[in-house]
């Protein structure tokens, strides 16, 4: 195989209360690109997205992945990379890991599969560093690739474990016209937190995995509670302890902000409520001046695949 066209999946980090340690998968959007390799040297990225992307290939994410990748193959290659739909940079759903999973996925694809998911993975968080200040993390690239909940259990070394997903598990995704910059949203965070909000922090990280685990949706929403990064992250979000009421008043268990944000996130436990919640959403970010994309959706146990 010399050609293919694949897909990646935008993706929803933290969960609440697993700031770094937790993510899952959301069908609804995500990149679409395709990729030749041949005998040679070199890297072409054509942008056919519509959405602006940097144009100097070691700003593009998709590079250090992939040359992370080749440099383990071994073998130089000639790879030519088409982007056709991208998420948009900023937006808090995983666009730089959707980007950086399709590349590693695509080229192990096209060279037979040497390498397993685990090592796609530490791969495609080196194309995360270039947004995130230096800090690879795997809580959007996980996901991308897997599918599903996760929870990464430790980086060193890179331990994942894939979490079940209940069957009444829906999702409403709201996108505003924001842009946060996910360096500058990592900035803003304490260095150093209290005993007593780490004790807060771990009972819910693990009330979460527990109603994963057991198919709990309740104690799921209980559980997806951030004392750590959302009191300090929701001021970019416009009236968002506002929203936060009215979506929970409507039947939603949890609102949190996706990633570093913009975008936000609400789980239900019927299709029923997670539409009229992403209406709310909508109308919410309307009256603030702000147009804004929804989704709803079941959370995909699909990662990346082929098209």
């Amino acid at each position: 195989m010399k050609s293919i066209k694949v897909f990646a999946p935008a993706s929803i980090a933290n969960m609440g209360c697993g700031f770094d340690i937790m993510g899952m998968a959301m069908d609804a959007v995500g990149d679409v690109i395709s990729m030749e390799i041949e005998d040679g040297i070199g890297l072409e990225i054509d942008n056919r997205s519509g959405v602006e992307l940097p144009a100097e290939l070691e700003r593009n994410v998709m590079t250090p992945a992939v040359m992370a990748l080749l440099a383990a193959y071994g073998k130089p290659m000639k790879v030519k990379i088409i982007v056709e739909s991208k998420i948009r940079p900023g937006s808090g759903i995983g666009s730089s890991a959707a980007s950086s999973v399709a590349a590693v996925f695509a080229l192990n694809e096209l060279l037979g599969r040497p390498f397993e998911p685990m090592r796609l993975v530490e791969f495609a968080m080196e194309g995360e560093k270039l947004t995130s200040g230096g800090v690879p993390h795997a809580d959007n690239i996980a996901p991308a690739l897997l599918g599903g909940v996760i929870l990464v259990r430790g980086y060193d070394p890179l331990d994942i474990v894939n979490l079940p997903v209940p069957k009444k598990f829906f999702c409403s995704l709201v996108h505003p016209e924001i842009v946060v910059n996910t360096r500058m949203a990592r900035e803003i965070m304490p260095k150093e937190i209290p005993l007593r909000d780490a004790v807060v922090q771990w009972g819910n990280v693990g009330g979460l995995v527990a109603g994963l685990t057991f198919g709990d949706v309740e104690l799921v929403g209980r559980s997806m509670r951030d004392v750590v990064a959302e009191p300090f992250r929701k001021r970019f979000i416009p009236g968002f302890d506002i929203l936060k009421e009215k979506v929970i008043s409507a039947g939603a268990l949890a609102l949190n902000i996706s990633g570093s944000g913009p975008a936000l996130f609400a789980l239900s436990s019927s299709e029923e409520v997670a539409n009229r919640v992403a209406q709310i959403m909508k109308e919410h970010f309307a009256m603030m001046g702000k147009d804004s994309d929804t989704y709803v959706g079941s959370v995909s146990n699909f990662g990346a695949r082929i098209m």
